[in-house]
């Protein structure tokens, strides 16, 4: 009996939690699945599983076992995609998650370029504010520009972008230009994402700033189309302000008190195996995304 073979059963029986589970998943017969286990029992010399007429589970050896030769069974299955996707056009779905703003400025553009290069390709893309459980919404890949929350996740960091303080003319012309922080206090500042202090840096390190206004969202776009209306004053990553920047209308306050910066990173969810095909497009954005930021 193959190792390997014997080896593959042993696990399609843990994870699909049976003899004829691990039959339907792996296409093999449950005689075949349960050969397989048996003479790998008996080259072991232990019993991995506890058999009942009701059920299947692992022994104390059947658990260690399954720890240490699962990580190589996943290990093994990425090099041969790898393998096979370096001389055979990558294809399958890929699902991506980005925030609403950013995703409009800098991933969809690039959405094009990557379908071209890759044609048989499926990418389903979400756009949202929200931090979404990557598992839980079997995201593949994320791209966020924020602290990653999720201590299991596996980050790569593509690029960085700087916070800014604007407003509009129309709205200072109105109300003054607040010439340091703590002058926000007498300011409507609007509210993103219930984020009511905002981080400045001064002499002595960074501090925080209480900021309140009238209005509040849980999008960009909603706190951007009020600093431009002259509503109040937004703090934003320059990265989602893109040609907003150039407008004459607007104009960055406190520059000389803001040093903070956030990173933009790809996001995967925690995983041993990670598909050939998400592995070329967090390349893909990896690249293209730090040419573009």
């Amino acid at each position: 009996m193959d190792q390997f073979q014997a080896l593959s059963a042993f696990v399609a029986v843990v994870e699909a939690g049976g003899f004829t589970a691990a039959a339907r998943r792996t296409g093999e017969s449950q005689s075949v699945i349960s050969k397989s286990v048996g003479a790998l029992e008996k080259r072991l010399g232990v019993q991995l599983f506890n058999r009942t007429t009701r059920s299947v589970t692992l022994t104390h050896h059947g658990r260690l076992y399954y720890e240490r030769t699962k990580p190589l069974l996943d290990e093994m299955a990425q090099v041969n995609e790898e393998l096979i996707s370096s001389t055979v056009e990558i294809s399958g779905l890929v699902r991506i998650a980005t925030s609403a703003t950013f995703g409009r400025l800098h991933v969809l553009p690039l959405i094009p370029q990557l379908l071209a290069l890759h044609p048989k390709l499926k990418l389903d893309l979400t756009l949202s504010d929200s931090v979404q459980d990557l598992l839980m919404e079997g995201i593949d890949v994320a791209i966020r520009v924020s602290p990653v929350q999720n201590p299991d996740a596996v980050v790569r960091r593509v690029s960085t972008t700087s916070l800014v303080c604007v407003g509009s003319r129309s709205y200072f012309a109105q109300h003054g230009v607040p010439a340091t922080p703590a002058d926000l206090a007498g300011h409507n500042c609007l509210i993103y994402n219930d984020i009511t202090s905002w981080t400045f840096s001064g002499p002595h390190g960074t501090f925080s700033v209480p900021v309140t206004g009238n209005l509040s969202s849980n999008t960009v776009e909603t706190i951007l189309s009020a600093v431009r209306a002259g509503v109040g004053i937004g703090m934003f990553y320059r990265a989602t302000l893109a040609g907003q920047s150039q407008d004459p209308n607007l104009m960055m306050i406190l520059e000389k008190f803001i040093g903070d910066s956030r990173d933009v990173s790809l996001i995967w969810p925690h995983r041993k195996f990670i598909s050939a095909r998400v592995r070329q497009v967090t390349d893909f954005f990896a690249t293209a995304l730090a040419q573009r930021i």
